[in-house]
Order: C-alpha cells, then structure tokens, then sequence
C-alpha cells in the first residue's frame, strides 16, 4: 500500500511529548517525536532494537551514554546505536526540547572502513553544502559519522522557489525556522515552526518559502546518502554537484 505524504503541525512551545509521525500516520520506515525535559529533570530511555537521532531545538543540558556524559546545546545532533540506554538531563532555566527520529530495522553496522561514531555534533561546526536552486545543508550524522541507516541534516531553503521534484529516499522533516508551503499534487499545506512532513520515496514534491528569511528545516532520511540527490519528474538531475 502506497503512503501519502502529509503534513502535521504542533505547537513549538508546547510542553507534552508526543509522536508526531510514524506508524499513527502510516509510516514505517521513520518515526518522529518530540522529547521535552523540564528544568532539573531526568529522562531515561533505551534505544532498542533501532538506531536513533535527536536535534536539540532548544535548552541545555547532559546526554549521558556508555558512561561518558557530552553537553548538549541548541543545534546539537545526537547519534545513539542500536540497544543502547542513555539518559538526557536538563540543565538552565529553560526546558530541553530535542526532534527525535527512530530508524526501525537498522542496516548492520560496516566492517570495513567503518568510522568511529560520533555522538554529538554540532550544526556550527559542519560545512555548508549545496543543493538545488541556491539551497544548502548541513550534514549532522550520516555513515561517515557512524550513522548506519539514514542521512541525519538541516537544510537552508531561500526565498527562491525550487521547481517540482522527488528523492529516492523515505524522509521526515521537522520546521525549524520561517513560513512557507509544501506542495505535493493535490496538497499544499502551510509550513511553520513546529510543522512535520511525511515524505515517502519518490513523492514529487515542493517546500515553497513564502516568507522573506531563509527557511530552515531538520531533515532525517534513509537510505542515507545526500540531501542534494534530487529528480525532476521526468527523471533527470535536479542538481549538478
């Protein structure tokens, strides 16, 4: 059975946690939510049998995993492999509030080449690439950083409207910053801060800016590969690296 694409719209400050989309909006390749810690609070989790990416929208705090502790930070990537436990502490006067993407049914870790895994990285700290139509993207965690399974980044989308494409790759996507619409044959839907878009493979799409700032979004997709791998619909390249 074909997913649609669909797009689900929270509240940026709202304090519950909750999934945003995943098996409820029948996708079964990602499953996205939103974790919060209150200030001085603690959150034990395990990974389970899937590997997991967060991205901290906001407050500080402490990840602690495999007994070592790394300071998170807003714009701070977190990469946690299969079965590990790990334990998030809010730290400030503000809460934690962190995107966390499951990747169900993980690819087995490489043998051969495989880079040690980073656990934190920072947004600040990656180079910016480009896409197509005076896009960038960062890359936060992918198999280089010992993400197995998917493309973990935030991309950069200007005022410039991009012509209709699609990807290869199943995606979730979270609005970080800006106003804009996503357009997907019959549907277009306002995109804001805290927006949330199901994107199955092959969905010839559109993210449309209709403010005048540079729209941000955080983007996780798997098979992993590179956020600048884009078709028109007749199946040519949309991008030229």
């Amino acid at each position: 059975m074909r997913v649609s694409p669909c797009v689900v719209s929270i509240d940026p400050d709202a304090g519950e946690e909750l999934q945003t989309l995943g098996p409820s909006t029948g996708f079964e390749r990602l499953e996205q939510s939103i974790v919060q810690c209150e200030p001085g609070a603690r959150l034990v989790a395990s990974c389970g049998p899937v590997e997991t990416v967060m991205f901290v929208l906001r407050g500080d705090g402490v990840l602690r995993v495999g007994g070592s502790a790394h300071e998170l930070e807003p714009e701070s990537g977190v990469c946690l492999a299969p079965g590990e436990e790990y334990e998030l502490e809010s730290r400030g006067e503000q809460p934690l509030r962190l995107v966390r993407v499951r990747i169900p049914d993980p690819e087995p870790a490489a043998h051969n080449g495989a880079r040690e895994r980073q656990v934190v990285r920072r947004l600040s700290e990656q180079e910016a690439q480009d896409a197509t139509t005076d896009r960038e993207f960062r890359v936060v965690a992918d198999p280089h950083t010992g993400l197995h399974s998917a493309t973990h980044f935030v991309g950069y989308i200007p005022t410039t409207r991009a012509p209709e494409h699609f990807h290869t790759y199943d995606e979730v996507i979270y609005v970080l910053d800006g106003e804009g619409l996503f357009h997907a044959g019959e549907l277009h839907e306002p995109l804001r801060p805290g927006s949330c878009i199901q994107l199955p493979a092959r969905t010839v799409h559109c993210l449309e800016n209709t403010g005048s700032e540079t729209m941000r979004v955080v983007g996780v997709f798997r098979p992993a590969g590179s956020p600048a791998s884009a078709y028109y619909p007749d199946g040519t390249p949309a991008h030229t690296p």
